[in-house]
This record gives structure tokens, sequence and C-alpha cells, in this order.
């Protein structure tokens, strides 16, 4: 594996590089880019220059580089910190005759960038190198070290003479090649390490240059893998070259098969050891890396569009490629994937993308903690609801070879569903609304086969659980129950278009409370109203939850009333803590497949449609009056001309 001049690959796209030159006044900015320009010491250098480009055919990669003078006078400090805003990298100079401007770079000129949030590679340069007392020779990494530990942004450190022109060009090819090919994002300087995420991609491209899946690259294999990349072969020679440079100094990296995955990733490391980051970048960037290591956004699509009150969903070719990736790494068969299986499954990944909210704990587990079948697809049906988008990216990231439009579907509008009294959704979302300790944390709760507990804990932000409701006779569904705390309905309420994404909503309170259900019905009325207000009507049932409890005197006569008032379903009566559950999570997917079966109707709801259908009869009233005028009036005609004709 070796190196090639895949000069737009290594450059990652970029169409140009800007550096700026910041430092002490007196320190030789101008000189050091004067003299990089036009390859020799000027007699006369201005205070400031314009911005100076670089011949583009200075460095392999063929990337214009601009560079930027900066002023370091207090009056100019706006324009200079503009400037390094601006910048794809930044050189700080010091002098090396004056060893105050060495110190300025930790006590201001480093400080100074982090405060302005610049966050890009600096490359530390001392110039006027041949002004140095040559008593005081000391090493520049002696000097450095300190300074590197305290300030891990900086990339290089170099000194150089634009008198005697030492190391004049080495200076802005390190400051380009810190913005084309960083060290940052692959290597970890402390522990002389490829970083996790680097080492995921590069595992990921491994497995895609193996295949015939034997665990090796062989001859053919490593062939193929360096033309991709390179746009070179390797000769045999070279292939041999290479592997004993691997079985020399890691014997575990090659096989009877070829070249294994910790041989393809020593390689790599010493590239980048012995300064080659260009080749390690330059098979990332052949492979879709940008240079966070992630997919560039041009493999991804941008957005779906969609209306409000549509969804997205898994398509049946991703389920099954999902089914059998599942079953490849249930190593022993049982069902289910222990924490470890799940973490190798995404090796490939960037990161785990369930390991933070709201995935992590959104889907059913066993009693130690291992997620089934169901419980996978349930957590890759909420990925697909939620972030569309990073899903497409994670199942490439696993090797999904399909087309994204393959992957993935737009569903129907919800509000043509209600027109059809049918969905045609396989994944349904479930709102979630009641007062504070009703029991909708232990609905969720018990819907994850999680087991009742008497500990009140309050939920301070939505929380999601996800499974699939298998009904006799019918195809499985995927049911998404979103918990919206009693605090958050006026901030989900303030969107108009908040009740689009929602199949069903659900109304829960404690059954043995009064101002708990009152609560939950006011709840329901301001729902239900804000659905008619707004067009995004939803199908309503309410939940009587705690039914192991004394209900409340007036329970049965209150929710009769209002149910027919409302004209939706009687309360379901539920125990969580009994595991009574009354066929609840069916009647909920039931109800969303019949959405217009259970909306409800508010008196003010009521109130408008009259209105309507006033305004309705008044216009047809109007226009019939208006038809028989325009009748009369053409009768009439018919009359006169008649009559003028006769005469």
């Amino acid at each position: 594996m070796a190196g090639g001049s895949a000069g737009a690959a290594q450059a990652g796209g970029r169409t140009g590089v800007r550096i700026v030159v910041a430092g002490d006044r007196g320190t030789g900015k101008s000189s050091l880019i004067v003299t990089a320009a036009a390859e020799t010491f000027p007699p006369n250098v201005p205070p400031l220059l314009p911005p100076t480009k670089l011949p583009e055919d200075l460095y392999p990669d063929r990337v214009p580089v601009t560079i930027i003078d900066t002023s370091s006078s207090l009056e100019d400090r706006g324009k200079l910190a503009d400037e390094l805003r601006k910048a794809d990298a930044v050189i700080l100079t010091y002098a090396c005759d004056r060893s105050e401007t060495l110190d300025r770079l930790s006590t201001f000129w480093l400080p100074e960038l982090r405060r302005l949030e610049v966050r890009v590679p600096v490359i530390v340069v001392g110039c006027k190198l041949d002004l140095r007392d040559e008593q005081l020779q000391v090493s520049l990494e002696l000097v450095m070290s300190p300074i590197m530990q305290q300030f891990r942004e900086i990339e290089t450190c170099i000194e150089c003479s634009a008198l005697k022109y030492i190391q004049i060009p080495d200076v802005f090819y390190y400051a380009q090649k810190a913005v084309l090919h960083p060290t940052g994002p692959l290597f970890d300087q402390e522990t002389q390490t490829l970083k996790p995420r680097c080492v995921r991609a590069l595992k990921r491209i491994f497995i895609l240059c193996d295949h015939d899946r034997d665990g090796a690259l062989s001859d053919a294999e490593l062939n193929d893998f360096q033309v991709k990349c390179f746009n070179a072969p390797l000769q045999p020679t070279e292939i041999e070259g290479v592997k004993k440079v691997v079985q020399e100094k890691h014997p575990e990296g090659v096989n009877d098969n070829g070249l294994t995955l910790s041989g393809f990733l020593f390689l790599h490391a010493l590239f980048i050891e012995k300064g080659r980051l260009e080749t390690t970048w330059t098979v990332l960037r052949k492979f879709g890396y940008n240079n966070d290591i992630r997919l560039q956004d041009d493999l991804l699509p941008s957005s779906f569009k969609r209306n409000p009150d549509q969804s997205v969903e898994l398509t049946n070719d991703a389920v099954e490629f999902l089914k059998g990736f599942f079953h490849s790494f249930d190593t022993d068969g049982d069902g289910a994937l222990r924490p470890y299986e799940v973490e190798d499954l995404f090796s490939t990944a960037p990161q785990n993308p369930w390991s933070e909210d709201p995935y992590v704990d959104a889907a059913e587990r066993s009693a130690l903690g291992w997620l089934s079948l169901d419980g996978f697809l349930s957590k890759w049906a909420l990925m697909a609801l939620l972030d569309p988008i990073h899903t497409i990216e994670n199942l490439i990231y696993i090797g999904y070879e399909g087309d994204a439009s393959s992957a993935i579907r737009v569903t129907r509008r919800r509000r043509l569903d209600r027109k059809k009294q049918q969905s045609d959704r396989n994944v349904f979302q479930c709102f979630v609304f009641g007062p504070k300790k009703a029991g909708k944390s232990a609905l969720l709760d018990s819907f994850l086969g999680r087991p009742f507990s008497d500990n009140y804990v309050s939920t301070t932000d939505d929380r999601y659980a996800v499974n699939i409701v298998d009904q006799p006779g019918e195809p499985k569904r995927t049911l998404v129950l979103r918990e919206i705390p009693e605090d958050g309905i006026k901030k989900l309420l303030g969107n108009r278009d908040s009740l689009a994404a929602c199949d069903i909503a659900l109304f829960v309170h404690d059954s043995s409370d009064e101002s708990s259900w009152k609560k939950s019905t006011e709840l329901l009325v301001e729902v239900a109203g804000h659905g008619e207000y707004t067009g995004f009507e939803v199908p309503c049932l309410i939940v009587s939850a705690k039914d192991d409890l004394d209900p409340y005197p007036q329970a049965i006569q209150d929710s009769t009333r209002v149910s027919q008032d409302l004209g939706v379903e009687a309360p379901m009566p539920i125990s969580a803590k009994l595991g009574d559950f009354n066929n609840v999570f069916h009647r909920i997917v039931s109800a969303a497949e019949h959405p217009h079966l259970s909306i409800p109707e508010t008196e003010a709801g009521r109130s408008r449609k009259q209105y309507h259908r006033l305004v309705h009869r008044s216009l047809l009233f109007v226009s019939v009056g208006a038809a028989a005028a325009i009748v009369g009036l053409a009768a009439y005609r018919v009359y006169l001309a008649r009559k003028n004709s006769s005469g």
C-alpha cells in the first residue's frame, strides 16, 4: 500500500486554503510571506501586505493557497479577529532572537485564539533564525514541548530564515498540509495510537475491500484497493514487501489469507508516524469521508420533501437487510444481542447512534439488558421516524449497499388517511398526555415489559418507548409512545404543526383522583381544539390508570358525560401495578389504523361547523336567487326579441 498524487481526493474537494499569519510586531510576518511568494528575500518589505497567492503548482495537492498578513497594532485588533475567524489555518510567528516574542505565544496569542473560538490548525514559526545568538542554541523540541502539551491545537513547530531562505516553502507546506491532511482526527499524539473514529472508518473500508469475507485482504484484493485509492497497481514484489514489513513488526497483521484488519490498521499508524498523513486521508476520502471522518454530505440526502403530516418509515428492503444483519451478529444464536454485540454491530460507524437519548432506553430489553430482534427493529423504526438522514447514514456505515431511496419511504399524508378512513402506515406515533402522577411513565414502562415500580420520578423531557404490536390475524405494526410532560404541553401546542406528526393522542389520568381527571379532560379539549383550528385533527383515546385504587365518587358519571359530549370511546381502565392493561396497545393501534372513528368534537368545533353550514346555506340561497334572476332576465330578453320581430 503506497501513497499517490490523488490531488482532488487528498484535498477533500477543497478549492483553496486560507492561511492567516499573526504574531507580535517585528517578528518577520511580512518578510516570511514575500519571500515565500517571490522565492527570494526582498530589500524593502511594506509593513502590511495585501492578500498574497502562492503558485498553484508549488505543492503536490495543487490547491491554491492565499496568505493573509495581519497588523499587530491595537487599532487593528477588530480586523485581526475577523481574519482569524475566517482562517483555515493560522501561522503564529515569533522572532528567534527575541525570547519575549516566544513567551507571548502562550501568554497572549494562543489564549486569544481560544477566546475567539478559532478552531483550526496552528503552525508556530520561529522567524529570523539567522539572527539567533549561536551561544544560545537550544533544541526546538525542548522549547516547544511544554507549549504543545498545553495547547493541543498546535500542529507543527518550525524555524526559518527569510534572509537565508531556510525552510521558507516548508512553513506554508506544513500549514496547507494541516488543513488538507490534519493529524487531529486521525491520531492521538499522546498515546501514539489511531483515534477510535479513524479505526472505525478504516475497519469499514477493510470490510468493503474484503470481497470474499475471509477476514484478510488477499494479494488481488490489496491490488484492487491500491488501484481504487491511488490509481496505480502494486507489483507482486511490492505486495510481498508490504506484508514483510507488517509481519516483522506486527506478526498478527498477516495470515495465510493475506493482510488482516490489525495489519491494515498497523500500516496506517505507521504511515502517520512517518508524517505521511496524505496516504490515510486519500484512502478515507476515496471512500467518502470528510475531515470529521463522517460520510460527506453529498453522499446523503440533504432533506426529505414532505408535508408536516407525513412521516418516514423503513422499506421492506431495509427491514429484511436489518433482520439478516441482526442474525449475523447474534453469534450465540439466542435471538438477542448482548451489549458488546450491539457495539460490534456499530463498530464501522463513527459511534453507536443509540448510546444517547432518545434511543438509549427506548426499546424492550431482556432482564439482562439484551436486545431482541423486535427491540432492534423498533429502534431503527424510531430513528427513521425522528431522524431519517442519520438513519440512512448509519445504514451505509453498517453495510447497506442499496440506494438511499430503497431504504426509506415517505408515508401518505395523515389528512388523506382520515378522508380515506384508513392509514397505510406501518409505524404509528402516539402522543401521551396527562397531568403529573397520572401514570404515563408506568404505561410506557409496561409497554417495554418493565416491572412496575412505586418510586415516582417526574419526567422533565419528552420520552419515547417503541415496540412492535403483534395483532392476531393482522400485520405487525410498530407503535411509538411519546410521553409529553405536563410542563411541556404549552410549548408543544405553541407550534402550529405540532400535532401533524401525531397518529393518535392518549390522555391518561389517575382514576382515584378527581383533580387528575379534570386536568386530563382539560388537556383533551385543548389538544382537540388545537387540531380543529390547525386542520391536524387527531383521534383521541382516554386511559383511566391505577384501576387497582378506589375510583373517586363521580368517576363513572363524569367519564360517561365527557365521552358522550366529545364523541369518543369511554375511558379504558388499566392497572400497571396489577399488570392489567385491557388490551390497550392493540386498541391504540386499531384506532390509529382507522383515524376517522375517534376524532373528538369540541363545543368550539361544533360552533365553527354550524357557522360554516349557515354560511354555506346563505351562499346557496344567494346563488339560487341569483340564478333565478338571471333566468328571468334571459326570458324577458327572449320575450322582447319575439315582440320586436313580430312587430
